[in-house]
């Protein structure tokens, strides 16, 4: 089954993933609050925004600066945290946040003011890669479905989203990401 063929059902693992996991998001709040997908994530129940790091919990850190990509491997904690802030100020020292970090690997945004572009995704389109990778792809069609262009972003994704799923480590996501970075060179 793709992840553009899943329907909304729960099934057992995305149920335990709900009740098990948080969605953490440290809020910069430098972003135009009509276009942040934190914002709305929360205004959902969605995720919990924190206004600083020391009420951000511990857990596995979305940083695009992070020496190792996200991988299922890395689905043993119970937290995801991702940081909300401009790509103008997106700088490696804003990741100062607590927790084991990792990279999302090669994706395309789709959301409206990056559409198209590699690696700008928004903090929904983060959470949501993470979720796919660590195999709760209902849990991010459930996130995604609060934006008219959540849907495209994993019909953008979904043959590497399938695939960083099914690899067994970083440098196994690492390998297909390769692949992905290698078509856009030739």
């Amino acid at each position: 089954m793709s992840l553009t063929d899943i329907k909304y059902q729960k099934q057992d693992h995305n149920s335990s993933f709900e009740s098990s996991h948080q969605l953490h998001i440290r809020y910069e709040g430098d972003d135009d609050p009509a276009k942040c997908t934190a914002r709305k994530l929360e205004r959902f129940d969605l995720a919990t925004l924190h206004n600083s790091d020391h009420t951000t919990p511990y857990g596995i850190v979305l940083n695009p600066h992070a020496d190792r990509a996200l991988s299922p491997a890395d689905n043993a904690g119970n937290t995801l945290v991702a940081l909300d802030c401009s790509w103008e100020s997106a700088g490696e020292a804003r990741f100062s946040l607590p927790g084991v970090h990792r990279a999302l690997p090669y994706l395309v945004a789709a959301n409206p003011i990056n559409f198209g572009q590699p690696m700008q995704l928004t903090t929904v389109e983060a959470i949501a890669a993470a979720l796919c990778i660590f195999d709760y792809p209902e849990h991010a069609h459930q996130i995604l479905a609060k934006f008219t262009w959540g849907k495209t972003f994993l019909e953008l994704n979904a043959e590497p989203l399938e695939r960083y799923a099914d690899c067994e480590d970083s440098a196994a996501v690492v390998e297909v990401q390769s692949e992905y970075l290698n078509r856009g060179e030739s």
